[in-house]
């Protein structure tokens, strides 16, 4: 062997342990345990003081998926909440459709997984091979990434606190149990308590599957922690797995409401259908189901449609898209941006007048 041969060779083994290297703490960084300082991707928030968030789940990797992956890298916000149901199985599995997002919104964004129920047991890849090309890039995440998990954002004076959960999942060990009392009820509860006790602006909880729907399914969160989040009134509550966009009038329970009970509709539950909404006064639930993958109809006539104050699907103004919000310390805005079709919503929370 030459000595400009064994030269190259060497470095050659020089490169491919510096991979092997960067391979080990990307995959020590999946661990489900809080981290301590954010990774070097840039600031958070961007604009001092504004949150600026995009939601959408249901995406697959087609060109609707590829142009709302798009509409989120031109967007250039703080993360991404992808709501469930990622690949639908595209081709050369999950590191490939992790390629797919990232050559459009970016190496080293925080594009944040919650499982849906396509990748929770193997059907279309799986939630935890999802996790280690995907993984969490956001500081001080409590839980187990992509499953059950908060993240309070920024890390240092939060205005919003994230609570990813994943009732009505069948995972490969069963469904995760949010019955009334068990432990991931307990949990989630906690969460939001803990966030208000530290005087966090804004509780947003995300999840894949919702209860009350104008599309396909019935309630397959469960009903318990549904009427969890709604009395603690969280102030918004994201889902994808309808595949359409709908969101609720703000929803609260009184004794004129004591729960919200699928399939039916109690116009006393509604505390607000308008667009400008008061902070505290109750919850919103908008499904984000527009990711990518086809249209389904929306169903007007379900006897749950009286709690919806706008929505789209393939029957009605027919739109792929992705939520767009800007949070700060007093106020909301959300708005749906379509990257196809001409649907759109707007609606904002604002602090209570003085």
């Amino acid at each position: 062997m030459t000595k400009r041969r064994s030269l190259a060779v060497a470095a050659a083994a020089l490169v491919v342990c510096g991979v092997l290297a960067l391979a080990s703490l990307a995959s020590s960084s999946m661990l489900p345990q809080e981290t301590s300082s954010p990774p070097p991707w840039g600031a958070i928030p961007s604009v001092p003081g504004e949150l600026h968030v995009t939601a959408a789940g249901d995406y697959s990797a087609n060109d609707a998926a590829s142009a709302v992956l798009s509409g989120v890298g031109a967007l250039k916000p703080d993360l991404h909440l992808a709501l469930g149901d990622l690949s639908y199985g595209s081709k050369d599995g999950e590191t490939a459709w992790c390629n797919f997002v990232t050559a459009r919104v970016g190496m080293g964004f925080p594009f944040q997984l919650i499982a849906g129920n396509h990748e929770s047991n193997g059907q279309n890849g799986h939630i935890d091979n999802f996790a280690l090309c995907l993984p969490n890039l956001l500081a001080g995440a409590v839980g187990t990434y992509a499953k059950e998990y908060y993240v309070d954002v920024p890390a240092e004076k939060p205005i919003a606190r994230f609570v990813l959960i994943s009732p009505g999942i069948p995972f490969s060990n069963g469904p995760w149990d949010y019955s009334e009392g068990s432990e991931r009820y307990n949990w989630t509860s906690a969460a939001i308590d803990g966030a208000r006790a530290a005087s966090i602006p804004w509780v947003v909880v995300g999840m894949h599957t919702p209860c009350i729907s104008m599309g396909r399914y019935p309630c397959q969160a469960g009903s318990a922690i549904t009427n969890l989040l709604v009395d603690k009134k969280v102030d918004l509550v994201l889902n994808g797995h309808e595949h359409l966009y709908q969101r609720t009038k703000q929803l609260a329970t009184d004794s004129q409401c004591p729960e919200i009970r699928p399939n039916s509709y109690n116009p006393e539950c509604v505390q607000d259908s308008d667009e400008q909404l008061t902070k505290g006064a109750g919850t919103v639930f908008s499904t984000v189901g527009t990711g990518g993958t086809p249209l389904r109809d929306v169903n007007r006539m379900d006897p749950e449609a009286g709690y919806f104050a706008a929505f789209s699907g393939r029957n009605s103004s027919p739109s792929h898209g992705l939520l767009k919000l800007r949070l700060t310390t007093s106020r909301l805005d959300a708005e749906f941006l379509a990257t196809d079709g001409a649907f759109m919503d707007k609606f904002s929370i604002g602090a209570p007048a003085q």
